[in-house]
């Protein structure tokens, strides 16, 4: 057990662009962070919830009141840093008591320069953007504290909002790497890094893949060059329709027959590629305990979510592909609000869901997709031989 981290009194605020303000205690780095303020709501995870690249440009606040008790380590990291741009608890924890910890949580957001802000009413705060919708903030500790309450506002309402924002090139690869497969080999697939987890990579490998991991920037004649049995798209940050050159990539990847499975942002972009619209949600779906209807089985899954788009689609009907992909139906819905959460081609070998069956943090109800797609896989190389 770690020695007691003492409370800080230094002050700290979390404005909202709607002049809302809540006062609290300095957290982590000092100084001044903008971003998107949005709720995740597990209550564990939330390492894995700073690490996942899909929370870049985002102000995460923890619904969960306590957090750091168990510390951090290096095995449960989703990628090689922190990523959010500001998190929000109400207690912080003073002692870490986990024999997996190797370190206090508000030392790694230190060492990230990851400004926050504890000891506020998170309760309340969550209240209101779930009514006023997610909106830009800052945070402000240290000398930034000091400013004054119209130039912190002049400063959250000067920037970006998230809509329009194409955020793929800051969290993906630069370079290609590869895992080899585990066990036995079933073939290749080339996963484009959109800000990847590492545990979808894992649970690739696990099913006999040898996984290509691809930067954001990679062409269509590189996808052939590398020549993979199927194509994967991953989570990751940002507005999708501002992401018009990886929804012709896949649109021709599709075209060439190569199956392809996508999760979260991959599901927006599938759902582009096929001719659906996406929007912005009010304030999103961030959590580990979503409830969605898989509408083949009738089976309610508990799903981990880290979203704030969405696809129109119509649900309950098989549509027509206008982009000329034959039929495609809605096979996952959320059952708070009625989103899609998955789309199903029925003429291609083409599927996708919008949560995250990786699941780290959280339920392993949607881990049997990977099973899936390993199937279709196969089955796409038989039919081919």
């Amino acid at each position: 057990m770690t020695e007691p981290t003492p409370l800080t009194s230094d002050p700290a605020v979390l404005v909202l662009e709607d002049g809302t303000r809540y006062e609290g205690r300095a957290y982590g780095a000092r100084g001044r962070t903008l971003g998107e303020a949005v709720f995740a709501t597990g209550m564990t995870g939330y390492q894995e919830t700073l690490t996942d690249p899909s929370y870049a440009g985002q102000i995460v606040l923890m619904t969960a009141p306590h957090i750091g008790n168990t510390g951090m380590n290096d095995e449960d990291t989703e990628s090689a840093r922190i990523w959010v741009a500001g998190f929000i608890v109400r207690d912080p924890a003073r002692v870490v008591s986990n024999f997996r910890s190797q370190r206090r949580l508000d030392d790694d957001l230190v060492e990230a320069g990851v400004v926050g802000i504890s000891g506020i009413d998170t309760r309340a705060v969550t209240r209101h953007i779930r009514s006023a919708g997610a909106m830009r903030a800052g945070v402000f500790s240290g000398d930034d504290a000091l400013l004054s309450a119209g130039e912190q506002l002049d400063l959250v309402r000067s920037g970006a909002e998230m809509a329009g924002q194409n955020l793929s090139g800051t969290v993906s690869t630069v370079e290609r790497y590869t895992l080899p497969a585990e066990g036995e080999r079933v073939g290749s697939v080339a996963v484009l890094d959109l800000g990847v987890k590492t545990s979808t990579l894992k649970y690739l490998a696990a099913r006999g893949f040898d996984v290509h991991v691809v930067p954001q920037t990679v062409s269509i004649d590189e996808i052939r060059d590398l020549a993979p049995d199927a194509l994967f798209f991953s989570n990751g940050p940002g507005d999708p329709s501002a992401s018009d050159r990886h929804v012709e990539l896949l649109r021709d990847s599709l075209r060439d027959g190569r199956p392809y499975f996508g999760i979260c942002f991959g599901n927006q972009l599938l759902g582009r590629a096929l001719g659906f619209d996406t929007y912005k949600l009010p304030f999103g779906h961030r959590g580990i305990n979503q409830p969605v209807l898989d509408r083949a089985t009738g089976r309610v899954e508990i799903t981990s979510h880290n979203h704030g788009f969405a696809v129109d689609a119509p649900i309950g009907e098989i549509t027509e592909s206008s982009e000329g992909f034959g039929r495609v139906e809605v096979s996952h819905v959320d059952l708070n609000d009625d989103v899609v959460e998955g789309l199903n081609c029925l003429d291609i070998p083409a599927f996708s869901v919008q949560y995250h069956p990786e699941s780290a943090a959280g339920p392993h109800d949607a881990n049997y997709l990977f099973d899936r797609f390993r199937d279709l896989v196969v089955a796409n190389k038989e039919s081919n031989a």
